[in-house]
């Protein structure tokens, strides 16, 4: 209470206020310290120099960035929020992207992991979780049926019902050829789209925007809004419509396809010579997206704002749904997270135990070393490059690509929408803050670019009472935005 009354009392607190309001909602803000320097592009002569000093706490505050809500709630809404504008303009246009792409025929797809083992479900009509007439016993001696009518909160939902007879192997391994098997699956759909724009005479082209959802058992499935567009010749960048022949539904089964008949095996592993089959699973579904104003339409198809929302909300989620969340996992803590009678514990270690190297391949590096420059690939770099990535991706359960990424001609870019942002404070809230003037121009209309020149100080606010304080301006002002975006949605409305 004595902190909490010193800085909101102080005289200098609307300019601490001020200082922090970038990071004013994080959870752990990064404290840098050191100089940003004004140069002059054209001359390289430094015009004037702020040191973080002078000013409030004598560091610079910046957010953390996390996407991850269940780290950081207020960066990961701001994330959340630049992923549904980015989504949605390449459905309905803006951000740079023309409003003819709401005439694009457009399918929301996802493709799921096939199954590593019978696991418990919750199901919406309320059936039973696996009922068996005649209910085989595994080797281990479990019963393979379950009765309970699961709710969707249950802690048993996505758990083996034999953890000894689930294949964490193949499960974890599915998720680190994930990345891999999307990018086969678009290259075997670029093909088909090849064929078909043949057929028609014109060519095509898919732009697209995907976020990865962990299942409650562990494994990454992924959700892709892929838009159809045509190509000019004449302007190969340019976003234009593919011809009225081609419909979502020739989308929609192409896809479908494509992600059917990709599959391919890993490479050989000790303990899978003849290494694992990656494939997806048989749930496939591409859904046909229309624009319209409500969520979803008379005829129950999923609509531009349902689907924006929905690829937004996961983009912030990871393996928190499976009851784990971790940081990177070491040598130190990998006993603690391993839990042998867990399944969560159980896709640990083999994501862990899988990544170690062999002593083969050990060997065969030093052997390598002693004839090739060290800047060279050796075996032990493409073992790193394949399986070693299940091991640096533990605490993903062996998913190491990004949760959202976009094509290039989608729609606009997460930095872009950084930068708007950035621009629109320091028109509006007059915030000078040397935080938003990121290798950009000054406040005036002449071309300067800011040098940092800083220094890691450390994480996380000086006091409780900081936090409280930071913390408190932040959701005022989320409410202040909330209640103004309410007014104007009911400002037309008699």
């Amino acid at each position: 209470m004595t902190d909490l009354v010193r800085r909101a009392g102080s005289p200098d607190y609307p300019a601490w206020q001020g200082h922090v309001r970038a990071a004013a909602g994080c959870a752990h803000p990064i404290r840098l310290r050191g100089d940003l320097h004004t140069v002059e592009p054209a001359t390289g002569r430094i015009t004037s120099t702020t040191g973080t000093a002078a000013m409030p706490d004598g560091v610079l505050y910046v957010p953390c960035g996390n996407r991850r809500a269940v780290v950081c709630p207020s960066c990961a809404e701001t994330y959340r929020a630049d992923t549904f504008q980015l989504v949605k303009a390449g459905l309905s246009g803006g951000k740079g992207v023309p409003t003819t792409v709401a005439e694009h025929p457009c399918v929301f797809l996802t493709g799921t992991a096939g199954s590593f083992g019978p696991v418990h479900t919750h199901h919406r009509d309320g059936r039973p979780c696996r009922p068996r007439r005649d209910a085989d016993t595994c080797p281990h001696g479990v019963v393979m049926e379950c009765r309970a009518r699961h709710t969707d909160t249950d802690r048993i939902v996505g758990r083996p019902l034999c953890l000894d007879c689930y294949d964490h192997d193949h499960q974890v391994v599915w998720n680190g050829y994930a990345g891999e098997l999307w990018r086969r699956s678009m290259n075997t759909a670029n093909r088909l789209l090849r064929r078909l724009g043949d057929r028609h005479g014109v060519k095509l082209r898919l732009s697209y925007a995907k976020v990865a959802e962990f299942q409650r058992r562990g494994v990454a499935h992924t959700h892709a809004m892929v838009r159809l567009d045509g190509i000019d010749p004449a302007d190969p960048d340019a976003v234009t419509a593919p011809p009225v022949s081609i419909t979502a539904g020739h989308l929609a089964v192409l896809l479908h396809d494509a992600l059917t008949a990709t599959a391919f095996t890993t490479e050989p592993h000790p303990r899978r010579p003849d290494g694992w089959p990656i494939a997806w699973g048989s749930q496939i579904d591409p859904r046909q997206v229309r624009l319209t104003v409500r969520d979803i339409d008379d005829r129950g198809e999923i609509t531009t704002g349902a689907v924006a929302g929905y690829l937004a909300k996961y983009a912030t989620k990871a393996t928190e749904i499976t009851g784990h969340a971790s940081a990177r996992i070491t040598d130190d803590t990998i006993a603690i997270h391993a839990d042998p009678t867990t399944h969560v514990g159980r896709l640990i270690g083999a994501c862990w135990r899988l990544g170690r190297p062999p002593v083969q391949v050990l060997a065969d590096h030093r052997d390598w070393a002693r004839h090739h420059d060290p800047d060279d690939v050796g075996p032990l770099d493409e073992w790193m490059a394949g399986y070693g990535r299940l091991r640096r991706w533990t605490h993903m359960l062996g998913f190491g690509g990004h949760f959202s990424t976009k094509s290039r001609r989608y729609s606009t870019t997460l930095g872009a929408l950084r930068n708007a942002r950035r621009a629109w404070r320091r028109e509006h809230l007059h915030d000078t803050g040397p935080d938003l003037v990121e290798h950009g121009q000054a406040l005036d209309d002449e071309p300067t670019v800011v040098i940092a020149s800083l220094a890691f100080a450390g994480i996380g606010w000086h006091t409780t009472a900081d936090a409280l304080l930071a913390n408190t301006a932040a959701a005022n002002a989320r409410e202040h935005r909330l209640t103004a975006r309410e007014e104007l949605a009911t400002a037309d409305l008699p």
